[in-house]
């Protein structure tokens, strides 16, 4: 989050942000909701007027790093600032908090920080309720469009929230709740403001995004539509030329969305869809509702509508009762995917969900050991997708300085991190850009 020039005159906040895209996105818009009360934000919460810890409750010990910071946070309370708890933590375990940490001022849920201006003037006078862990996502959802300004050129939009299928080892449908959509009119609005904002590619947040479903507009001549018809409608948008989308689930892939990704330009040649294991043993275990087998078939399926696109993926390593055969056929569905990136963890015991209370627990220097290897296995795959981009010339949307003089930052069509010695006035412009190496995390080129 960057820092404004501060005014004397003015409230300073400082939100802190942990976990996934849609709490980034959740923050800018709850700075966005706080700008007509005469806030700023800072980047330095021993000046903040407001400090909100927006959390995650994906990985383990989520709770206990919010207690930490908050210790942390002594002399705002001190000097009379207001401390408050946002995000899945907040949802999950808002009373305890309320009782644990007495210096917070108020807690509130990822489906109510559209009341934000309502409760700071409620926690101002002292009155009423603290705790806001109400699931209204129509009213969120509702309130969305207002308030979004931009922070450079790439924005987030969430256009789903919630998750019905309860894998066994997340606690984000207890958090986020069951899965709602947004309005096809009601992201066209949001993004067509983001557009006269400068804003040139967006990406579509939800926790099941590919589950978005949506009445199709009037006069389209159709009925319901699904994500792969939303990226088509959002593309006619002039002024966008780039659209993602995060996270997918191999249960909500359709063949609209897959159409898309071969006949859409503007929908980018990139797809997470987390597989988490390739054991079917494990993959039943958790709950996933798809087998190793049908994943593949999903990832040929998608290289044969777009035979450019870049797979990134999620895999758990140490599920409970993850035997040693089961990691292998981990490792062999790697090997056969073949990611350009992916994201690996240790299983977490999250409290409450079905998986923590299963026998056979992996022990911890085992996960260890296995995650080792499959990082390994991961970080070989990456470097050599970067390096089959060294000598190609990518459209790369230029849209931040780089740390060395003259020179631009900016996003291949494949999430690549790209530099370039650029003059600023091709900020927010997608230029051809020549790679000329390839990075441990990104990409350097010449202008082509």
């Amino acid at each position: 989050m960057s820092t404004t020039e501060q005014n004397p005159d003015k409230k300073r906040v400082h939100v802190k942000t942990w976990g996934c895209q849609m709490n980034v996105y959740d923050s800018q818009r709850m700075t966005g909701l706080l700008k007509p009360l005469g806030y700023e934000t800072t980047e330095d919460a021993t000046n903040a007027d407001l400090v909100i810890l927006n959390t995650c409750h994906i990985r383990e010990k989520a709770a206990e790093k919010v207690y930490s910071e908050l210790g942390r946070l002594k002399d705002v309370k001190a000097r009379g600032g207001t401390i408050a708890v946002a995000g899945c933590v907040a949802q999950a375990e808002g009373a305890e908090m309320r009782e644990r940490a007495p210096q917070v001022d108020f807690v509130i849920g990822p489906q109510s920080y559209h009341k934000l201006p309502e409760i700071i003037a409620r926690t101002s006078r002292d009155t009423g309720d603290r705790l806001f862990t109400d699931f209204d996502v129509d009213e969120k959802f509702d309130a969305l469009t207002e308030h979004h300004e931009p922070d450079g050129y790439c924005a987030f939009v969430t256009v789903q929230e919630g998750c019905d299928k309860f894998c066994t080892f997340c606690v984000v449908p207890y958090t986020r709740g069951a899965e709602v959509s947004r309005s096809t009119d009601q992201i066209t609005a949001e993004i067509r403001s983001l557009v006269s904002q400068g804003v040139r590619e967006v990406t579509l947040l939800g926790q099941n995004v590919n589950a978005w479903h949506g009445a199709a507009p009037a006069g389209s001549g159709q009925d319901d539509w699904g994500l792969g018809e939303l990226c088509r409608h959002l593309a006619k948008i002039d002024g966008l030329d780039r659209i993602r989308f995060t996270t997918s689930h191999p249960r909500d892939m359709d063949d609209g969305l897959l159409a898309a990704f071969g006949e859409e330009p503007k929908l980018m040649p990139y797809l997470h869809l987390p597989v988490q294991a390739g054991s079917d043993k494990i993959l039943k275990a958790m709950n996933r509702g798809h087998t190793a087998e049908t994943y593949i078939r999903q990832i040929e399926a998608v290289r044969k509508a777009r035979p450019d696109i870049a797979i990134s993926g999620d895999m758990i390593v140490g599920f409970p009762g993850e035997s040693d055969q089961d990691f292998e056929d981990t490792m062999a569905l790697v090997r056969e995917i073949n990611y350009a990136s992916c994201f690996s963890f240790k299983y977490s015991r999250r409290p409450g969900t079905p998986g923590a209370a299963m026998p056979k627990q992996v022990a911890e220097d085992i996960k260890s050991e296995r995650l080792q290897r499959l990082q390994a296995l991961l970080n070989e795959q990456r470097h050599a997708f970067d390096g089959a981009q060294v000598g190609k010339t990518l459209p790369v949307l230029l849209d931040k300085r780089g740390r060395l003089d003259g020179q631009l930052m900016g996003k291949s069509p494949y999430l690549q991190s790209v530099h370039v010695i650029a003059p600023e006035n091709l900020l927010g412009q997608i230029i051809p850009v020549r790679i000329e190496s390839a990075g441990p995390n990104s990409l350097k080129g010449v202008l082509a």
